[in-house]
């Protein structure tokens, strides 16, 4: 059974999605073990107690540097003996000495199919706007481990989701997470603490041991 952190900045919705798929049993190898938010006012703070799973608050700026921040977030993955770190909306860098001391152990989901409307300043709306603006007619989502480029990472799982003629950013948002996020997050948690995830030469590889084939 893996420890898994969550780190939050807002209303929480991908971390509720994975608190309900472990009640659910669909994650079974692991367990929230911990939710690090960046933010003292953070809704996804009271989703997290509601379920009973330890919360904690790192605030950037009450750091001078970032090394004494990424030293206070590992001191806390370490102290709850953290074996996978999602990042749910968390909106605070995650720096190279993070992320080289938790090399695969890190995963993102993004709210596009990468590597269209992703990297620097696309988060959050400004994803959907863009991918609007460019009249796409498929967009979905994308969980990937993270490394040290901006949504870079070996993708683990993607699903596409209709893009509808009368989309507005929030509706097409709303589709995304409804559609695809929801289900894509807790299934690649599942896979990755099942121990099903390969990474070989910046790619994955998923191990259904049903099939016992790769």
């Amino acid at each position: 059974m893996l420890n898994i952190a969550v780190l939050v900045s807002g209303g929480g919705t991908n971390l509720q999605a994975l608190i309900d798929a472990q009640a659910t049993g669909q994650i079974q190898n692991g367990a929230i073990s911990l939710v690090i938010s960046s933010r003292t006012d953070a809704f996804a703070l009271e989703r997290a107690k509601k379920a009973g799973i330890p919360t904690r608050v790192l605030l950037r700026k009450g750091f001078a540097e970032q090394a004494d921040y990424d030293a206070a977030l590992l001191a806390l993955l370490k102290e709850f003996q953290i074996q996978l770190v999602v990042l749910a909306g968390f909106m605070t860098i995650i720096s190279e000495t993070v992320i080289r001391q938790y090399e695969n152990q890190i995963i993102n989901v993004h709210p596009a199919l990468i590597p269209s409307f992703c990297g620097p300043g696309f988060y959050g709306l400004h994803v959907h706007e863009a991918a609007l603006e460019k009249g796409v007619k498929v967009s979905g989502a994308t969980v990937h481990f993270v490394n040290e480029v901006c949504d870079g990472g070996p993708i683990i799982l993607q699903k596409a989701v209709e893009v509808l003629p009368d989309d507005t950013p929030e509706t097409l948002q709303r589709r995304i997470m409804e559609q695809a996020e929801w289900k894509l997050l807790p299934r690649a948690v599942e896979l990755f603490c099942a121990g099903k995830i390969v990474v070989e030469n910046g790619r994955t590889r998923i191990w259904e041991r049903t099939e016992r084939t790769w």
